[in-house]
């Protein structure tokens, strides 16, 4: 027998779980494109993506997904032969060095592994040791969505800074806006890419490219039209905003959620998803007592808000997300670029969720521990509920 019947919960992070409205909003036959109220709704999102990145810079919109706008990023300031450096700490990382690769740039990685955040003194070091400039952008993710490991994006800032370095800082913060608190411009970012499928809660189909005057003037001499992010953030017709028609019902979702982040205050927002994420993490706490149930990021400062992965045995990670998926209705993450795979699963805790959710996520975990008999100490709902009722 299987009690999964009813509305599925999908606890992955990302594609993230769409409100109502969202969906309400998606659910209407094709605007006019060439006039009235879809070319207001575009004008609209705009200063609200930069309020939301809290930047006064601008913001090119693609119709693509986050590795659309990873390609986005590079391809506006670097050219064949350039050199990056990447500061990894998860399978993102290496993802977006690849990305990299295949535009012909040269890349530098320094690895951080999958525990721990950037440490500032080896960037600092590495940039230092660059005495002829050839490192054209730093790139790193805020959260690493594979890893849970949250960076100090205003430290490597500071580091860069600190080695007298004048590298564009580019940001990754696919699974972090609208999770966790981003300055583009207090923290001295020059280039920040998102998606809409996260903490935006709008279906996968949107990369986000944010830029600042110093990243647009360093715009090397040839991007191809569709890459150009020029005309999509100062179009002369409004077709330029997209190289084409626009996404429509995507704009529609957007606006909707961007509405529903507006309504709640993005401190609010901000409150509600560490609150959500420590839930989590007092949980797994009290169930790591009796097993080899683990948090990956040991210190709370360097977890991420909006995603939480946690290791146990060998064939576990993958047996209780069966279990939770096919007899309770819950689908976890996947151990994403995790050796070996199957002994990790991962938690989205991101955009539209609330705390019966979060227990209810954490509630059938616990019984997916016990039906698959996976040593783990008991109390860790209790933990979660009292730290959810603390707040």
């Amino acid at each position: 027998m299987s009690l999964s019947q009813g509305r599925t919960y999908l606890a992955i992070p990302g594609p993230s779980v769409m409100p109502d409205a969202v969906l309400r909003a998606m659910h209407r036959a094709s605007p006019n494109i060439y006039e009235g109220e879809l070319h207001d709704v575009v004008a609209s999102l705009l200063p609200d993506l930069k309020a939301l990145a809290q930047t006064t810079g601008d913001v090119a919109i693609y119709t693509g997904n986050g590795h659309a706008a990873w390609e986005a990023s590079l391809a506006n300031v670097c050219a064949p032969g350039d050199t990056v450096l990447v500061l990894a700490t998860g399978r993102f990382g290496h993802g977006w060095a690849e990305m990299a690769r295949g535009l012909g740039l040269s890349v530098d990685v320094l690895d951080f592994g999958e525990q721990d955040a950037v440490d500032m003194d080896r960037v600092t070091a590495a940039l230092k040791a660059d005495s002829a400039g050839l490192i054209k952008a730093v790139l790193v993710c805020q959260t690493d969505t594979s890893t849970g490991v949250r960076n100090d994006v205003a430290g490597v800032r500071a580091a860069m800074d600190e080695a007298g370095h004048d590298a564009l800082l580019m940001a990754d913060c696919m699974a972090s806006l609208g999770c966790d608190n981003f300055a583009m411009d207090d923290w001295g970012v020059d280039v920040m890419v998102a998606g809409c499928q996260k903490g935006l809660m709008t279906p996968a189909g949107l990369g986000f490219v944010f830029f600042n005057a110093k990243a647009a003037g360093r715009q090397v001499g040839r991007v191809s039209v569709w890459w150009n992010w020029q005309p999509r953030a100062h179009p002369n017709m409004f077709y330029e905003y997209f190289n084409g028609t626009a996404p429509t019902h995507h704009l529609y979702g957007l606006r909707a959620a961007l509405d529903l982040i507006k309504e709640e205050g993005l401190d609010n927002v901000m409150a509600r998803h560490a609150v959500l994420a420590r839930a989590i993490w007092a949980a797994c706490d009290v169930w790591g007592q009796g097993g080899a149930l683990r948090l990956n990021v040991k210190d709370p400062a360097n977890r991420s808000h909006s995603v939480t992965s946690i290791g146990m045995e060998p064939g576990q990670g993958d047996k209780l997300r069966q279990w939770c998926e096919h007899q309770a209705g819950l689908t976890l993450g996947i151990g994403l670029g995790r050796e070996p795979a199957d002994a990790w699963f991962r938690i989205g805790h991101m955009g539209h969720v609330n705390a019966q959710m979060i227990l209810g996520c954490l509630a059938t975990i616990e019984a997916g521990l016990i039906a698959c008999d996976i040593p783990h100490q008991a109390g860790g709902i209790r933990a979660a509920a009292e730290m959810i009722a603390a707040a």
